[in-house]
């Protein structure tokens, strides 16, 4: 089972914590690899295990993996033109996309390389940005990361209004005292010494503030975002629980406001998903001089919304 003591989601933990997500995006744990649809929320296509929008840059990210993967030209090579400009753009059009989501569903129900594409690139622009702010900020819980990521995919990982990065930096703001707990990690903001699960309470306060009311203009249509608070109440029932350490399993409530738990080694996605399931590494002492830490640059990614969570 892990402890406090780990830095970083993996193992189990973080096969939850994409699972959990899934939930939110899908209305199930699989990683629904082959899911397409135009959703009319400002994004054009969103695709894909994470939402991969073809109005955002992260759909062009897998496609192009994808040609990399296959060697060249391929099926999804028909849209590199207009797919392209709509990821510079930030075009919500679907124009010259016309069998987008055909080739996409054909290709994620059975082809290899173009799930490790979005394997790849999920884990690239999502998963490791968010355990990157999390590493900065000292959290130690699975239940801290793991919401980290879950915003990251749907706010985006990048320093925008509604970005993950802008949504830490509006929670540091309300750090004005210190704060006691039981979580058995406290976390240094602003000077004052702050429980992470008092942290992470505070967190998903701004994080609803922001879904009902988003500060970008490309977030506001169709009153989307707001609608999707859900995920928000799914990690506060679980903090009720205490579900501060992932193991094998963990209690949420799904998009209808029902308690579910979310297992590990019985589930059907991991399966298909060995990836998510890496074992964590064992931590080693390095010989000699302690070496340089480096920071890992913060993404700029635009701010990403997957609606299809609420289709059940």
């Amino acid at each position: 089972m892990l402890g406090v003591g780990d830095a970083m989601l993996c193992g189990c933990a973080k096969s939850l914590a994409l699972q959990v997500t899934n939930v939110y995006e899908n209305g199930d744990t699989a990683f629904h690899y082959e899911y397409c649809e135009d959703l009319k929320d400002g994004r054009g296509f969103t695709a894909g295990i994470a939402g991969f929008c073809s109005g955002t840059s992260d759909a062009w990210e897998v496609i192009q993996l994808y040609h990399t993967l296959t060697g060249g030209k391929d099926d999804m090579s028909q849209f590199d033109a207009t797919m392209a400009k709509y990821a510079a753009s930030g075009s919500d059009s679907t124009s010259g996309l016309s069998n987008y989501c055909e080739v996409w569903k054909k290709l994620g129900t059975g082809d290899a390389k173009f799930r490790q594409a979005q394997d790849t690139i999920r884990d690239k622009m999502y998963f490791a940005p968010a355990m990157a702010q999390a590493k900065t900020l000292g959290l130690k819980t699975s239940i801290a990361q793991a919401q980290l990521y879950d915003t990251a995919i749907e706010h985006g990982a990048g320093d925008d209004a509604d970005g993950l990065i802008s949504l830490i930096k509006r929670t540091n703001e309300k750090v004005t005292a210190d704060v006691a707990g039981t979580s058995g990690s406290t976390l240094n903001v602003n000077g004052h010494k702050i429980d992470e699960i008092a942290w992470l309470n505070l967190f998903l306060v701004v994080r609803t503030d922001d879904l009902e009311h988003p500060r970008e203009k490309e977030n506001q249509g169709g009153n989307y975002w707001a609608q999707t608070t859900y995920r928000v109440k799914s990690f506060q029932y679980a903090i009720k629980l205490k579900e501060y350490k992932w193991g094998t399993s963990v209690k949420i409530l799904d998009n209808d406001g029902k308690p579910i738990t979310v297992k590990c080694s019985t589930s059907p996605a991991n399966k298909k998903n060995k990836r998510a399931t890496k074992p964590c590494r064992k931590s080693t002492k390095p010989k000699g001089p302690k070496p340089k830490e480096t920071k890992p640059k913060d993404p700029m990614s635009k701010s990403h919304k997957s609606m299809h969570a609420g289709d059940n």
